[in-house]
């Protein structure tokens, strides 16, 4: 097995032996030793013998109810320390691959291949900076890491930047050593678990310092590297305005099935992303304000700004306006009046840069242009006054609702008893009425008022900050064409973009049907001026009919509504709701990207980025950059050099392997007594509501069962005793029929030439790689009662008998083969991970016998097994 890269390997150790020195400090030699022996203890037990594995239960069943936090705390922050490593690592220029650098080279390789294709050079640069990649930031309802610790793990990475960054015996590394030390002090010292779940505005300005502090330096390194490559090659810089990243949120936006956030919260982040966009824009005029001390200028600039030095009057007037603004957006935040006149629309802020620009270029100082003026360009054209974009996200049910009681209050048929064709004839009269739809003296229901004050207020200018308006569980163009209705109703005049999410395997087969009908009808085409926007939903279509038949619904979905809007004239760009999970359609980007049908990222890409994964690819700047520059690699590269299209054989095989594996999974999850008993018993599912984690709820309504529960906590708690299920379950036994039909070489030809089905298999292997069944059997043995075993023995057999199958199809003697350093990263964590299993089945046990009044000292070492096998395994849902 490959080893770890040297550096990495010291770094991981000198985190962990700092650790190892703050819990001999603070819980004594003795219990550091205790957590050394059973370390390696889980060592030995890994080798499969039964006598070691018996030694480790006895280590762990030995400890005292006091011993057990210090216990569990210590193998979580090892894996959360090993993950900060492996993240700045992976970004380091002193990595053994430094010189060959992944995204680097992608860029790079493609660039080759589209001149052998005699693509002109000036084209390169044109289709660079229309890329259209939009990285949507969502919350995450199982994120289990607190802000306050993240905040330390982000600081312990920039040290260890500065750390690579010196020469060995360097005077400066003994301080630097010191400072990493002291971080790792007060992580041990502080609580890793949140008591008090975070609002929905706690997670928006989560998501506004992930800009501050990385992506804010990222963007304008990003686009100068890839200004220097284009450059070289003699091709022209992307222009000023160049954009082909931009970002927006869900955060504070999305009410699907969360109650807590309403029109004013809502409202107050929109409010606070203004704010957040003045202080950092005024961080960069400050600082040109320092730099820009030069007499030289243009005719223009000087009629601008009559001063002896103008760039520095153009910049302390900005500053002043930045300053206003400021407190403008304070005092709206907290529901105050203000009769500031703020910075407003970009081309404020951007003009008088932009003439200073200008300026600095015909004087003779491009350097000084090109320098951190520059930079503050870059950043105006990607994240603006607005910063970033919020989506605003609703269930179809809800607008349903307003329209039944406004129905209801008219005297008319009820809504939701009309056809179809009833609907949409109805919602098109009222579309095109005179007369107001909503009536004075009406008194809409308290859910109903709060969907037309969320309305309401993008009607409003600081409502010009919502981007798209999302309709969860849309299934019929009555769905937008009801949007369309109440917001025209409450005000709103601009088409905003209604985009409708097809989440269910029903849904997805007839998403193109739909929008056919929506874009033929004259008013939606005039509505919505030939572009449309709709997004494909991961998560919820893999629960409600296995990973297998999901992927390949989303796959024929994509296929069909992009032919049926290039028939409408349409332009239509798709928007892909990923998890981090394979089980939500997770996986890396570049082979994601590739994987999607030829020509359907032709007009841009959008997909949000949730949680943890945000933190991993885009928590430091050097990272960020990276995964930013793969995304803009892997779109021009599937739109200006597509695969292939699929084979007959390979649809036709797929066709049957999906119809196959939503048998086989619904078989299981629906039909079978004992899974949902199981499922309930063998996993922490039950006790994730001990969790202060994210503003939304696990479920989308109180009680109900598994089609209640989301799709996150749902992978989540398998995830957490490594069945992992939710990837594999139906795609056991629809691969195995038909490698039992003599397809095998069908299937391994499918992967050696089809970028989507060796993507699905890859991703299945990594996932499989993650699972344990002799783990999950011992959750079994301590959690389940025996009545139910024989179904979980099934289960391990099918989980076994599909690792079988991936070896089989890729011609493989063990996982991971082709990824020897995943397959190490996974061998260093065991250790640690391993024993936090065991002792959350215990935990588990032991909250259970107590009936939920278990010791603090359990419940609270509970949680952190949660969060520690979370770290350990790099994803929670």
């Amino acid at each position: 097995m490959e080893e770890l890269d040297t550096l990495l390997r010291d770094k991981v150790r000198l985190l962990g032996n700092m650790l190892g020195t703050s819990i001999a400090t603070h819980q004594g030699d003795g219990m550091l030793a205790r957590i050394e022996d059973i370390r390696q203890q889980a060592k030995k037990a890994r080798t499969g013998n039964e006598q070691d594995r018996q030694q480790l239960l006895d280590l762990l069943h030995a400890l005292r109810d006091d011993e057990l936090v210090p216990v569990v705390r210590g193998f979580n922050q090892f894996l959360n320390l090993a993950n900060i490593a492996e993240q700045q690592h992976s970004a380091s220029w002193r990595r053994a691959e430094w010189l060959a650098d992944e995204a680097d080279c992608l860029f790079t390789d493609l660039l080759d291949r589209l001149q052998a294709n005699q693509m002109p050079l000036a084209a390169i640069t044109e289709h660079v900076a229309n890329a259209n990649v939009e990285l949507v930031l969502t919350a995450h309802p199982t994120e289990v890491t607190r802000r306050t610790l993240i905040q330390k793990y982000d600081q312990i990475a920039q040290l260890l930047q500065q750390r690579d960054d010196l020469r060995d015996e360097h005077p400066d590394q003994q301080h630097i050593d010191a400072r990493i030390h002291s971080a790792i002090e007060e992580i041990w010292q502080t609580d890793e678990i949140r008591h008090v779940r975070p609002t929905a505005v706690d997670e928006a300005k989560w998501g506004f310092a992930v800009i501050e502090n990385s992506l804010w330096y990222a963007i304008p390194n990003l686009l100068r590297n890839i200004d220097q490559t284009l450059q070289a090659r003699g091709a022209p810089a992307l222009s000023l305005d160049a954009a082909p990243i931009r970002f927006a949120s869900w955060m504070g936006g999305d009410r699907d099935g969360n109650p807590n956030v309403t029109a004013e919260i809502t409202r107050e982040v929109l409010y606070l992303s203004r704010w957040m966009a003045a202080d950092l824009f005024l961080r960069d005029i400050n600082a040109l304000g320092a730099q820009l001390s030069m007499p030289d200028a243009t005719p223009e600039l000087q009629q601008a700004y009559p001063h002896a030095e103008p760039y520095r009057a153009c910049m302390h007037a900005l500053r002043d306006r930045l300053k206003q603004t400021k407190r403008w957006a304070a005092a709206c935040a907290k529901g105050q009046s203000s009769d500031i006149q703020p910075l407003l629309r970009d081309d404020e802020l951007l003009q008088p840069l932009q003439l200073c620009y200008d300026s600095l270029l015909a004087n003779n100082m491009a350097t000084i242009a090109n320098g951190l003026l520059l930079d503050t360009l870059r950043r105006v054209a990607c994240f603006g006054l607005a910063l970033v974009k919020l989506d605003m996200r609703q269930e179809s049910g809800r607008h349903r609702q307003v329209l039944n009681e406004l129905c209801d209050y008219y005297d008319y048929p009820i809504y939701e008893q009309l056809s179809e064709a009833q609907k949409c004839e109805f919602l098109l009269h009222e579309l095109q009425s005179k007369r107001p739809l909503l009536p004075r003296r009406w008194q809409p229901s308290a859910d109903s008022q709060e969907v037309l004050d969320s309305m309401a207020l993008l009607a409003t200018d600081i409502g010009q900050g919502v981007s798209c308006y999302i309709i969860s569980m849309a299934g019929e163009p009555s769905d937008m064409l009801a949007v369309a209705l109440l917001l025209q109703s409450c005000g709103v005049r601009h088409g905003l973009p209604i985009v409708p999410l097809f989440e269910t395997l029903d849904d997805l087969e007839l998403s193109a049907d739909r929008m056919n009908a929506l874009w033929s009808m004259d008013w939606y085409r005039d509505y919505c001026q030939q572009r449309q926007q709709v997004m494909i939903g991961y998560s919820d279509s893999s629960k409600d009919a296995g990973q297998l038949a999901a992927v390949w619904a989303q796959y024929q979905a994509q296929e069909r509504l992009s032919v049926t809007a290039q028939q409408q004239g349409i332009r239509l760009r798709l928007f892909h709701g990923r998890g981090g999970t394979v089980g939500r359609g997770g996986g890396p980007a570049h082979s994601a990207i590739l994987a999607q049908p030829p020509g359907s990222v032709g007009g841009g890409l959008r997909v949000t980025e949730q949680g943890e994964m945000i933190r991993f690819k885009f928590g430091m700047p050097s990272v960020a950059q990276r995964n930013l520059k793969v995304y803009i690699s892997s779109v021009l590269e599937a739109n200006h050099l597509p695969p292939s299209a699929a084979e007959h054989a390979w649809r036709a095989q797929m066709n049957t392997l999906a119809e196959r594996g939503v048998q086989s999974y619904r078989a299981m999850v629906r039909e079978q007594p004992d899974f949902v008993p199981y499922f309930r018993a063998a996993t922490p599912e039950q006790e994730l509501g001990k969790l202060s984690l994210g503003s939304r709820p696990a479920r989308r309504k109180a009680g109900g069962g598994i089609e209640s529960l989301r799709a996150i906590p749902w992978i989540f708690a398998w995830t957490q005793m490594r069945l992992m299920l939710p990837a594999w379950l139906g795609a056991d036994d629809a691969l195995q029929d038909s490698i039992d039909q003599g397809n095998l070489p069908l299937l391994r030809t499918m992967y050696a030439e089809w970028p989507f089905f060796r993507t699905y298999i890859d991703m299945l292997e990594m996932v499989l790689s993650k699972s344990d069944a002799d783990l999950a059997a011992y959750y079994e043995e301590r959690l389940v009662e025996p009545a139910l075993h024989p179904l979980g023995q099934r289960l391990r057999q099918r989980l076994q008998a599909m690792v079988t199958v991936v070896l089989t199809i890729k011609q493989q003697q063990r996982l991971l083969e082709n990824a020897p350093v995943l397959q190490h990263s996974m061998s260093v964590r065991n250790p640690y991970t391993d024993p936090l299993h065991y002792l959350q089945a215990e935990l588990l046990f032991r909250d259970r016998a107590g009936d939920g009044h278990a010791l603090d000292a359990v419940e609270t070492a509970l949680k952190v097994t949660m969060a520690g096998i979370a770290a350990g395994m790099r994803n929670t849902g």
